[in-house]
Protein backbone atom coordinates (compact mmCIF):
# COMPACT_ATOMS: atom_id res chain seq x y z
CA UNK A 1 0.00 0.00 0.00
CA UNK A 2 1.08 3.66 0.35
CA UNK A 3 4.21 4.17 1.98
CA UNK A 4 2.73 8.12 2.94
CA UNK A 5 -0.55 8.53 5.22
CA UNK A 6 -2.65 11.52 5.16
CA UNK A 7 -4.33 12.88 7.96
CA UNK A 8 -6.93 14.02 6.31
CA UNK A 9 -7.77 10.84 4.18
CA UNK A 10 -5.34 8.29 5.38
CA UNK A 11 -3.30 6.76 2.26
CA UNK A 12 -6.50 9.07 -0.17
CA UNK A 13 -4.57 11.51 -2.76
CA UNK A 14 -6.79 13.54 -4.32
CA UNK A 15 -6.29 12.11 -7.83
CA UNK A 16 -7.06 8.99 -6.06
CA UNK A 17 -10.06 10.33 -4.64
CA UNK A 18 -11.32 11.52 -8.60
CA UNK A 19 -10.17 8.98 -10.59
CA UNK A 20 -12.68 6.39 -10.03
CA UNK A 21 -11.84 2.62 -8.76
CA UNK A 22 -8.21 1.41 -10.43
CA UNK A 23 -8.05 -1.29 -12.72
CA UNK A 24 -6.72 -4.41 -10.73
CA UNK A 25 -3.73 -6.37 -11.89
CA UNK A 26 -2.78 -10.09 -11.27
CA UNK A 27 0.60 -10.42 -9.53
CA UNK A 28 3.18 -12.35 -11.05
CA UNK A 29 2.16 -16.58 -10.52
CA UNK A 30 5.15 -18.62 -11.13
CA UNK A 31 7.79 -18.20 -13.76
CA UNK A 32 8.62 -16.71 -17.14
CA UNK A 33 11.05 -16.68 -19.84
CA UNK A 34 10.83 -13.04 -21.91
CA UNK A 35 12.31 -10.88 -24.19
CA UNK A 36 13.07 -7.71 -21.77
CA UNK A 37 11.80 -8.12 -17.94
CA UNK A 38 10.74 -4.66 -16.70
CA UNK A 39 10.93 -3.65 -12.74
CA UNK A 40 8.61 -0.55 -12.06
CA UNK A 41 5.35 0.53 -13.08
CA UNK A 42 5.21 4.22 -13.53
CA UNK A 43 5.27 6.29 -16.52
CA UNK A 44 8.63 4.70 -17.86
CA UNK A 45 8.25 1.16 -16.96
CA UNK A 46 4.38 1.15 -18.51
CA UNK A 47 5.75 3.17 -21.60
CA UNK A 48 8.40 1.05 -22.34
CA UNK A 49 6.40 -2.35 -21.97
CA UNK A 50 4.05 -0.60 -24.29
CA UNK A 51 6.43 0.34 -27.18
CA UNK A 52 7.86 -3.12 -26.89
CA UNK A 53 5.04 -4.95 -26.50
CA UNK A 54 3.43 -3.30 -30.05
CA UNK A 55 6.41 -3.99 -31.97
CA UNK A 56 6.46 -7.62 -31.16
CA UNK A 57 8.61 -7.80 -28.41
CA UNK A 58 7.75 -10.44 -25.10
CA UNK A 59 7.80 -8.46 -22.35
CA UNK A 60 6.60 -8.77 -18.76
CA UNK A 61 6.82 -5.85 -16.31
CA UNK A 62 6.30 -6.08 -12.75
CA UNK A 63 5.45 -3.42 -9.64
CA UNK A 64 5.68 -3.83 -6.19
CA UNK A 65 2.26 -1.98 -5.25
CA UNK A 66 -0.35 -0.93 -6.87
CA UNK A 67 0.17 1.11 -10.61
CA UNK A 68 0.20 4.82 -9.32
CA UNK A 69 0.80 4.10 -5.74
CA UNK A 70 4.79 5.67 -6.78
CA UNK A 71 5.48 9.17 -8.01
CA UNK A 72 3.85 8.50 -10.98
CA UNK A 73 0.58 8.79 -9.78
CA UNK A 74 1.04 10.88 -7.09
CA UNK A 75 3.12 13.94 -8.27
CA UNK A 76 2.45 17.65 -8.93
CA UNK A 77 1.21 16.98 -12.74
CA UNK A 78 3.56 19.89 -14.24
CA UNK A 79 5.23 19.42 -17.67
CA UNK A 80 7.89 21.84 -17.64
CA UNK A 81 9.49 23.11 -20.46
CA UNK A 82 13.09 21.45 -21.42
CA UNK A 83 15.42 20.22 -18.99
CA UNK A 84 15.52 20.56 -14.86
CA UNK A 85 17.92 23.61 -15.50
CA UNK A 86 17.01 26.15 -17.57
CA UNK A 87 18.44 26.20 -21.47
CA UNK A 88 21.24 28.96 -20.81
CA UNK A 89 22.45 26.76 -17.28
CA UNK A 90 23.04 23.97 -19.62
CA UNK A 91 24.19 25.57 -22.20
CA UNK A 92 27.01 27.28 -19.55
CA UNK A 93 28.05 23.61 -18.71
CA UNK A 94 27.57 21.58 -21.68
CA UNK A 95 27.99 24.18 -24.73
CA UNK A 96 24.84 25.17 -27.23
CA UNK A 97 24.82 22.16 -29.02
CA UNK A 98 24.34 19.78 -26.38
CA UNK A 99 22.36 22.16 -24.42
CA UNK A 100 19.93 22.59 -27.76
CA UNK A 101 19.93 18.87 -28.50
CA UNK A 102 18.33 18.41 -24.71
CA UNK A 103 15.64 21.11 -25.35
CA UNK A 104 14.32 19.52 -28.59
CA UNK A 105 14.64 16.06 -26.45
CA UNK A 106 12.13 17.65 -24.17
CA UNK A 107 9.86 19.55 -26.82
CA UNK A 108 9.52 16.04 -28.33
CA UNK A 109 9.04 14.35 -24.86
CA UNK A 110 6.60 17.10 -24.92
CA UNK A 111 4.58 16.33 -27.99
CA UNK A 112 4.73 12.63 -27.54
CA UNK A 113 2.84 12.98 -24.06
CA UNK A 114 0.11 14.91 -25.45
CA UNK A 115 0.16 13.04 -28.70
CA UNK A 116 0.12 9.70 -26.87
CA UNK A 117 -2.81 10.84 -24.62
CA UNK A 118 -4.90 12.07 -27.36
CA UNK A 119 -4.82 8.93 -29.96
CA UNK A 120 -5.92 6.56 -26.76
CA UNK A 121 -8.09 8.16 -25.57
CA UNK A 122 -6.87 9.29 -22.26
CA UNK A 123 -8.52 12.47 -20.33
CA UNK A 124 -5.45 13.45 -17.98
CA UNK A 125 -7.02 16.90 -17.95
CA UNK A 126 -4.55 18.81 -19.58
CA UNK A 127 -5.05 22.74 -18.22
CA UNK A 128 -2.66 25.01 -20.53
CA UNK A 129 -0.08 27.04 -18.97
CA UNK A 130 2.89 27.10 -16.64
CA UNK A 131 4.51 30.66 -14.84
CA UNK A 132 8.04 29.93 -13.16
CA UNK A 133 8.40 32.96 -10.24
CA UNK A 134 10.91 34.40 -8.25
CA UNK A 135 10.59 34.61 -4.47
CA UNK A 136 13.25 37.33 -4.05
CA UNK A 137 13.81 40.57 -5.38
CA UNK A 138 16.97 41.31 -7.91
CA UNK A 139 15.68 38.29 -10.82
CA UNK A 140 14.28 40.67 -13.06
CA UNK A 141 17.54 40.67 -15.30
CA UNK A 142 17.78 36.94 -15.21
CA UNK A 143 14.11 36.18 -15.86
CA UNK A 144 13.75 38.42 -18.73
CA UNK A 145 16.85 36.55 -20.50
CA UNK A 146 15.36 33.64 -20.08
CA UNK A 147 12.26 34.54 -21.96
CA UNK A 148 14.85 35.98 -25.00
CA UNK A 149 17.09 33.25 -24.92
CA UNK A 150 13.95 30.42 -25.59
CA UNK A 151 13.30 32.61 -28.10
CA UNK A 152 16.36 33.77 -30.03
CA UNK A 153 18.34 30.72 -29.15
CA UNK A 154 16.14 27.57 -28.18
CA UNK A 155 13.41 28.48 -30.85
CA UNK A 156 10.86 28.56 -28.90
CA UNK A 157 8.44 31.82 -28.72
CA UNK A 158 5.72 30.88 -26.28
CA UNK A 159 7.96 32.20 -22.96
CA UNK A 160 7.37 36.06 -22.09
CA UNK A 161 8.41 37.99 -19.11
CA UNK A 162 6.20 39.29 -16.40
CA UNK A 163 7.27 42.01 -14.07
CA UNK A 164 5.83 42.46 -10.72
CA UNK A 165 2.75 44.09 -11.26
CA UNK A 166 1.81 41.43 -14.04
CA UNK A 167 2.96 38.70 -11.54
CA UNK A 168 0.64 39.63 -9.03
CA UNK A 169 -2.03 39.71 -10.90
CA UNK A 170 -1.99 36.31 -12.68
CA UNK A 171 -0.94 34.34 -9.53
CA UNK A 172 -3.29 36.56 -7.69
CA UNK A 173 -0.43 37.07 -4.58
CA UNK A 174 1.88 40.06 -4.00
CA UNK A 175 4.36 37.61 -2.69
CA UNK A 176 6.78 37.36 -6.04
CA UNK A 177 8.28 39.81 -7.46
CA UNK A 178 8.78 38.92 -11.07
CA UNK A 179 8.12 35.76 -13.36
CA UNK A 180 7.88 34.21 -17.09
CA UNK A 181 4.98 32.51 -18.31
CA UNK A 182 4.85 29.94 -20.94
CA UNK A 183 2.01 29.23 -22.88
CA UNK A 184 3.46 26.13 -25.08
CA UNK A 185 3.19 23.99 -21.79
CA UNK A 186 0.63 22.89 -18.65
CA UNK A 187 -0.15 20.67 -16.18
CA UNK A 188 -2.38 17.45 -16.00
CA UNK A 189 -4.07 14.83 -13.66
CA UNK A 190 -0.90 12.07 -13.49
CA UNK A 191 -2.83 9.41 -12.25
CA UNK A 192 -5.42 9.27 -14.77
CA UNK A 193 -2.87 9.37 -17.32
CA UNK A 194 -1.23 6.63 -15.76
CA UNK A 195 -3.84 4.35 -15.29
CA UNK A 196 -4.51 4.79 -19.13
CA UNK A 197 -1.20 3.86 -19.80
CA UNK A 198 -1.38 0.96 -18.25
CA UNK A 199 -4.90 0.18 -19.69
CA UNK A 200 -2.81 0.63 -23.52
CA UNK A 201 0.52 -1.19 -22.46
CA UNK A 202 -2.21 -4.34 -21.42
CA UNK A 203 -3.90 -4.06 -24.52
CA UNK A 204 -0.76 -3.84 -26.63
CA UNK A 205 0.01 -7.35 -24.84
CA UNK A 206 2.32 -6.17 -22.17
CA UNK A 207 1.95 -8.91 -19.52
CA UNK A 208 1.63 -6.56 -16.71
CA UNK A 209 1.48 -7.85 -13.12
CA UNK A 210 1.43 -5.37 -9.69
CA UNK A 211 2.00 -6.63 -6.68
CA UNK A 212 4.80 -8.07 -7.21
CA UNK A 213 8.54 -6.90 -5.93
CA UNK A 214 11.91 -7.80 -7.54
CA UNK A 215 14.27 -9.20 -4.62
CA UNK A 216 17.20 -9.90 -7.03
CA UNK A 217 18.83 -9.35 -10.22
CA UNK A 218 21.34 -11.81 -11.16
CA UNK A 219 23.33 -13.37 -14.29
CA UNK A 220 22.07 -17.23 -14.88
CA UNK A 221 25.39 -19.42 -15.30
CA UNK A 222 23.87 -21.38 -18.43
CA UNK A 223 24.95 -20.49 -21.60
CA UNK A 224 27.81 -18.06 -23.20
CA UNK A 225 27.65 -14.78 -21.12
CA UNK A 226 24.27 -16.17 -19.54
CA UNK A 227 21.18 -14.67 -19.32
CA UNK A 228 19.34 -12.61 -16.82
CA UNK A 229 17.10 -13.28 -13.75
CA UNK A 230 14.87 -11.13 -11.82
CA UNK A 231 13.40 -12.83 -8.48
CA UNK A 232 10.28 -12.60 -6.94
CA UNK A 233 8.48 -13.90 -4.24
CA UNK A 234 6.47 -16.05 -6.16
CA UNK A 235 8.65 -16.27 -9.30
CA UNK A 236 11.28 -15.82 -11.46
CA UNK A 237 11.52 -13.57 -15.21
CA UNK A 238 14.13 -14.76 -17.15
CA UNK A 239 15.15 -12.31 -20.10
CA UNK A 240 17.80 -11.09 -22.52
CA UNK A 241 17.47 -7.49 -21.14
CA UNK A 242 16.08 -6.04 -18.11
CA UNK A 243 15.08 -2.46 -17.51
CA UNK A 244 15.46 -1.31 -13.92
CA UNK A 245 12.75 1.83 -13.75
CA UNK A 246 12.15 1.88 -10.03
CA UNK A 247 13.37 5.29 -9.76
CA UNK A 248 13.14 6.75 -6.17
CA UNK A 249 12.17 2.86 -5.15
CA UNK A 250 14.95 1.41 -5.93
CA UNK A 251 15.61 -0.15 -2.54
CA UNK A 252 18.85 -2.07 -1.97
CA UNK A 253 17.68 -4.00 -5.39
CA UNK A 254 20.31 -2.39 -7.60
CA UNK A 255 23.57 -0.53 -6.18
CA UNK A 256 24.62 1.39 -8.80
CA UNK A 257 21.33 3.03 -9.03
CA UNK A 258 20.66 3.35 -5.52
CA UNK A 259 24.11 5.31 -5.49
CA UNK A 260 23.16 7.82 -8.19
CA UNK A 261 19.32 8.05 -7.30
CA UNK A 262 18.03 9.53 -3.98
CA UNK A 263 14.72 9.19 -2.50
CA UNK A 264 13.32 12.72 -0.80
CA UNK A 265 9.70 13.27 0.44
CA UNK A 266 7.63 15.45 -1.42
CA UNK A 267 4.62 16.49 -0.24
CA UNK A 268 1.07 18.07 -1.26
CA UNK A 269 -2.65 19.43 -0.13
CA UNK A 270 -5.60 20.13 -2.10
CA UNK A 271 -7.87 22.47 -0.40
CA UNK A 272 -11.81 22.76 -1.15
CA UNK A 273 -13.33 24.45 -4.32
CA UNK A 274 -12.09 27.94 -4.33
CA UNK A 275 -15.05 29.08 -5.73
CA UNK A 276 -15.09 32.32 -3.88
CA UNK A 277 -11.59 33.43 -4.36
CA UNK A 278 -11.88 33.92 -8.11
CA UNK A 279 -8.31 35.66 -7.94
CA UNK A 280 -6.22 32.89 -7.23
CA UNK A 281 -4.81 31.79 -10.49
CA UNK A 282 -7.42 33.32 -12.55
CA UNK A 283 -5.93 31.74 -15.87
CA UNK A 284 -5.54 28.59 -14.29
CA UNK A 285 -1.56 28.17 -15.05
CA UNK A 286 0.46 26.13 -13.22
CA UNK A 287 3.01 27.83 -10.73
CA UNK A 288 6.57 26.84 -9.66
CA UNK A 289 8.65 29.32 -7.54
CA UNK A 290 12.79 29.74 -7.43
CA UNK A 291 13.01 28.31 -3.73
CA UNK A 292 15.48 25.40 -3.74
CA UNK A 293 12.96 23.67 -1.74
CA UNK A 294 10.41 24.70 -4.63
CA UNK A 295 6.82 25.26 -4.03
CA UNK A 296 4.50 24.36 -7.10
CA UNK A 297 1.20 25.00 -7.13
CA UNK A 298 -1.83 24.92 -9.62
CA UNK A 299 -5.95 24.94 -9.93
CA UNK A 300 -7.49 21.70 -10.58
CA UNK A 301 -10.67 21.80 -13.95
CA UNK A 302 -12.89 21.83 -10.43
CA UNK A 303 -11.12 24.49 -9.29
CA UNK A 304 -9.32 23.51 -6.31
CA UNK A 305 -5.97 24.55 -5.20
CA UNK A 306 -3.27 22.04 -5.37
CA UNK A 307 -0.15 22.68 -3.37
CA UNK A 308 2.96 21.47 -3.17
CA UNK A 309 6.71 21.93 -1.92
CA UNK A 310 7.01 20.35 1.84
CA UNK A 311 9.95 17.93 1.14
CA UNK A 312 11.53 15.83 3.95
CA UNK A 313 14.92 14.24 2.76
CA UNK A 314 14.75 10.95 4.47
CA UNK A 315 12.26 8.11 4.08
CA UNK A 316 9.67 8.93 7.56
CA UNK A 317 6.88 10.27 7.19
CA UNK A 318 6.87 13.86 8.79
CA UNK A 319 3.58 14.45 10.91
CA UNK A 320 0.38 16.57 10.30
CA UNK A 321 1.36 17.19 6.43
CA UNK A 322 -1.70 18.96 5.94
CA UNK A 323 -0.94 21.61 8.42
CA UNK A 324 2.67 21.87 7.14
CA UNK A 325 1.56 23.32 4.13
CA UNK A 326 -1.35 24.90 5.16
CA UNK A 327 1.45 26.84 6.39
CA UNK A 328 2.86 27.55 3.25
CA UNK A 329 -0.69 27.93 1.28
CA UNK A 330 -1.19 30.87 3.91
CA UNK A 331 2.02 32.57 3.45
CA UNK A 332 1.59 32.21 -0.39
CA UNK A 333 -2.63 33.86 -0.24
CA UNK A 334 -3.38 34.71 3.29
CA UNK A 335 -6.94 35.26 2.34
CA UNK A 336 -7.16 31.10 2.37
CA UNK A 337 -6.30 31.08 5.94
CA UNK A 338 -9.83 29.21 6.59
CA UNK A 339 -9.75 27.55 3.31
CA UNK A 340 -10.76 23.39 4.35
CA UNK A 341 -7.86 21.36 3.09
CA UNK A 342 -9.51 17.75 2.07
CA UNK A 343 -6.77 16.03 1.09
CA UNK A 344 -2.62 15.69 1.60
CA UNK A 345 -0.46 13.09 0.63
CA UNK A 346 3.34 12.79 -0.79
CA UNK A 347 5.87 10.01 -1.49
CA UNK A 348 9.04 9.67 -3.05
CA UNK A 349 10.84 11.80 -5.42
CA UNK A 350 14.22 10.62 -7.66
CA UNK A 351 16.70 12.79 -7.43
CA UNK A 352 20.40 12.77 -8.73
CA UNK A 353 23.52 14.93 -7.45
CA UNK A 354 22.73 17.30 -10.44
CA UNK A 355 19.63 17.01 -10.82
CA UNK A 356 19.45 15.24 -14.17
CA UNK A 357 18.09 11.75 -15.44
CA UNK A 358 20.13 9.08 -14.46
CA UNK A 359 20.51 6.30 -17.77
CA UNK A 360 23.05 4.20 -17.41
CA UNK A 361 23.71 0.55 -18.01
CA UNK A 362 24.32 -0.66 -14.69
CA UNK A 363 25.24 -4.41 -15.74
CA UNK A 364 25.55 -6.29 -18.78
CA UNK A 365 21.87 -6.34 -20.56
CA UNK A 366 20.24 -4.19 -17.57
CA UNK A 367 19.09 -0.63 -18.44
CA UNK A 368 18.64 2.10 -15.14
CA UNK A 369 16.47 4.97 -15.97
CA UNK A 370 14.88 7.15 -13.54
CA UNK A 371 16.25 10.56 -11.35
CA UNK A 372 14.04 12.70 -13.37
CA UNK A 373 14.51 15.44 -10.08
CA UNK A 374 10.70 16.37 -10.29
CA UNK A 375 10.60 17.36 -13.57
CA UNK A 376 9.52 13.63 -15.16
CA UNK A 377 6.01 13.98 -16.20
CA UNK A 378 7.14 14.27 -20.03
CA UNK A 379 10.83 12.61 -19.55
CA UNK A 380 9.85 9.38 -17.93
CA UNK A 381 7.07 8.98 -20.27
CA UNK A 382 9.23 9.67 -23.31
CA UNK A 383 12.68 7.41 -21.69
CA UNK A 384 10.25 4.79 -21.70
CA UNK A 385 9.56 4.76 -25.14
CA UNK A 386 12.84 5.48 -26.15
CA UNK A 387 14.22 2.51 -24.41
CA UNK A 388 11.75 0.60 -26.48
CA UNK A 389 13.24 2.18 -29.64
CA UNK A 390 17.46 1.41 -28.14
CA UNK A 391 15.81 -2.76 -27.83
CA UNK A 392 14.99 -2.69 -31.22
CA UNK A 393 18.33 -1.34 -32.25
CA UNK A 394 17.65 1.76 -33.06
CA UNK A 395 19.46 5.08 -32.46
CA UNK A 396 17.48 7.14 -30.11
CA UNK A 397 17.85 10.63 -28.10
CA UNK A 398 17.80 8.57 -25.06
CA UNK A 399 21.97 8.99 -25.70
CA UNK A 400 21.64 12.84 -24.84
CA UNK A 401 20.83 11.41 -21.53
CA UNK A 402 23.28 8.63 -21.33
CA UNK A 403 25.91 11.08 -22.04
CA UNK A 404 25.36 13.36 -19.07
CA UNK A 405 28.19 13.17 -16.26
CA UNK A 406 25.92 12.61 -13.26
CA UNK A 407 27.88 11.51 -10.56
CA UNK A 408 27.18 9.23 -7.39
CA UNK A 409 26.04 10.49 -4.34
CA UNK A 410 29.34 11.11 -1.85
CA UNK A 411 29.42 9.21 1.50
CA UNK A 412 28.63 5.58 0.51
CA UNK A 413 26.17 3.40 1.32
CA UNK A 414 25.89 4.40 4.85
CA UNK A 415 26.32 7.98 4.79
CA UNK A 416 24.95 9.58 1.48
CA UNK A 417 21.48 9.72 3.11
CA UNK A 418 22.95 11.91 5.79
CA UNK A 419 25.28 14.04 4.09
CA UNK A 420 22.02 14.62 1.72
CA UNK A 421 19.82 15.24 4.16
CA UNK A 422 22.16 18.06 5.97
CA UNK A 423 23.39 19.24 2.60
CA UNK A 424 19.29 20.18 1.92
CA UNK A 425 18.26 21.15 4.73
CA UNK A 426 20.93 23.97 4.51
CA UNK A 427 19.30 25.08 1.21
CA UNK A 428 16.12 25.04 2.82
CA UNK A 429 17.39 27.22 5.87
CA UNK A 430 18.94 29.54 2.78
CA UNK A 431 15.56 29.85 1.26
CA UNK A 432 13.80 30.64 4.92
CA UNK A 433 16.76 33.37 5.36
Amino acid sequence: MDAWQSPIAPGISWYQATVGERPAYPALDGSRSVDVAIIGGGYTGLQAACNLAKSGVAVTLIEASRFGDGASGRNGGQMGTGQRWWPEEMEKELGYERSRALFDMAENAKRHLLDFAETHGIDMEYMPGQMNVSHKPGHEKEYHANAEIAAERYGYPHVSFMDRQETAGRLGTTGYYCGVRDTGTGHIHPLKLLVGLARVAQAAGAQIHEMTKATAIRRSKDGPGGRIIVETPSGTLTADRVLVATNAYIGNLEPKTAAHIMPIGSFIAATEPLDDFPHVIPGGEAVADSRFVVRYFRKSKDNRLLFGGREVYSSRDPKDTANAIRQQIVTTYPALKDAAITHAWGGNVGITLPRQPFVREVMPGVTSIGGYSGHGVMLSNYCGRLYAHMVAGQATELDHLTALDVPAFPGGQRFRAPLLFLALTWFALRDRL
